[in-house]
């Protein structure tokens, strides 16, 4: 398997090929979930962004939701677990660049997300420039985007909400209140 690679578009992830050399690779991953939100794997959240193998060996690449998340060495540490349970040995590398977006939550997650009673980021956020290549530099806005004008209750579905914090139980998520059932709920800041 040398050189073999398989790296993932930017957006939502796709079904790997059953004929593809490292998809016994991508199926095993589908067992680490996200460690803040156990219902969601990591390949669905967009985080596990791709699967080398080289001469070096095998290489898996992270991307955080966002760049100080406390929850990257246990994903880490997970993805480590997995493998050595298969009998495989990898590195884990975090890449930054390009940032991790919202968008590459898949459609499964985000259903998923929404019957564990976390709102997931509505509308699509990644903008031209962060499909540039690393090597151009690219002035971006500020990564805070404005809250959407209706976030769907997770709990009864009403769009009669509001944002009570920018930060909820997590950075990657916003503190929200339903005001026609009077749950509160996280959402899922669009990034």
């Amino acid at each position: 398997m040398a050189g073999s690679s398989v790296r993932l578009p930017q957006g939502p992830l796709a079904a790997m090929a059953d004929s593809d050399p490292l998809a016994h690779v991508w199926t095993l991953l589908e067992s680490v979930t996200d460690p803040e939100i156990p219902v969601v794997s990591l390949r669905e959240m967009g985080v596990l962004r791709a699967i080398t193998q080289s001469a070096a060996g095998l290489q898996i690449t992270i991307t955080p939701t966002y760049s100080g998340c406390p929850a990257m060495d246990q994903m880490e540490d997970d993805i480590r677990l997995a493998l050595q349970q298969a009998g495989l040995q990898g590195e884990v590398i975090t890449r930054l660049a390009p940032a991790w977006s919202s968008d590459w939550i898949t459609d499964t997650a985000r259903d998923k997300l929404r019957a564990y009673g976390i709102a997931p980021p509505q509308g699509r956020h990644c903008s031209a420039a962060a499909a540039t290549p690393p090597a151009q530099v690219v002035q971006l806005a500020p990564r805070r985007a404005a809250p959407p004008a209706l976030v769907p209750c997770p709990q009864c579905g009403s769009e009669d909400t509001t944002e009570t914090s920018h930060f909820g139980s997590t950075a990657c998520k916003a503190l929200y209140r339903c005001l026609a059932c009077r749950e509160p709920f996280d959402y899922f800041k669009p990034y």
